[in-house]
């Protein structure tokens, strides 16, 4: 007789697994670019709105076009619409607000696109051809409205088909678009101060001709830098793939 063949295991004979443990948030030192980036964010809102909370024309920082008679209200609408989303894109990559509180993230989420884009990307797109310092400044604003919308739809619809990898990526894109805008007044100044020595010779002296001559450098460089420096943070933080 052949002897009796052993019990076969149950599942419940094998070992228990370990339980996840969930990854705490970062701290903030681990993020040291939140505090400095709404840092920014305050001090840019504070001087870009002042002049427009009067809603006087004639309190704009550049000159308006005579013409079409809705430019002004469009642009406000555009320049507070705009504060709005500055706030909104701190709060958005804040890691903390994020893994704590995912309500308040995926909300004003949603404000930022769905609001964004009827009263800032629209606007923008509006006002885009009639700026007052050329046709080159005017291309430069035509092509970033153009791209913080395509990105902001594309960021929107992944995160709707839940492929948030690629939604992340997006919106990231759209979120260098925007502080694009605060970082024009930056490199402005960076211009002028490099281009200086060059006003007697060629402006007469007149540092106001030098920086119209300027802006279009200082449009296209604004947000083309802050979109360079993202795809390539992109490519940096990508998770690479190990050999088996």
């Amino acid at each position: 007789m052949q002897p009796p063949a052993p019990p076969a295991e149950s599942d419940s004979a094998a070992p228990p697994s370990r339980p996840r443990r969930e990854t705490p948030p970062p701290r903030w030192w681990q993020r040291p670019w939140i505090a400095p980036l709404a840092l920014f964010s305050t001090v840019f809102l504070l001087y870009a709105l002042p002049p427009y909370l009067g809603l006087d024309p004639a309190q704009a920082r550049l000159p308006l076009p005579d013409e079409p008679t809705w430019y002004y209200p469009v642009m406000v609408l555009h320049i507070f619409s705009g504060a709005v989303l500055t706030v909104l894109v701190v709060l958005q990559v804040w890691p903390w607000l994020r893994t704590r509180h995912p309500a308040v993230h995926r909300w004003s989420g949603r404000v930022y696109v769905l609001a964004g884009i009827p009263l800032m990307g629209v606007p923008a797109l509006l006002i885009s051809p009639f700026s007052s310092t050329g046709p080159s400044t005017q291309v430069s604003n035509t092509l970033w409205a153009v791209l913080w919308l395509s990105f902001t739809v594309l960021g929107y619809m992944k995160a709707r088909k839940r492929r948030f990898p690629e939604h992340r990526a997006w919106m990231l894109r759209s979120f260098a678009l925007v502080f694009g805008i605060a970082l024009n007044r930056v490199v402005l100044v960076v211009l002028l101060m490099a281009m200086l020595p060059q006003a007697d010779s060629a402006f007469g002296g007149d540092a106001h001709a030098l920086g119209v001559a300027l802006a279009p450098a200082s449009s296209f460089l604004s947000w083309v830098l802050p979109l360079l420096f993202t795809e390539w943070w992109l490519q940096y933080r990508r998770p690479r793939r190990r050999p088996r």
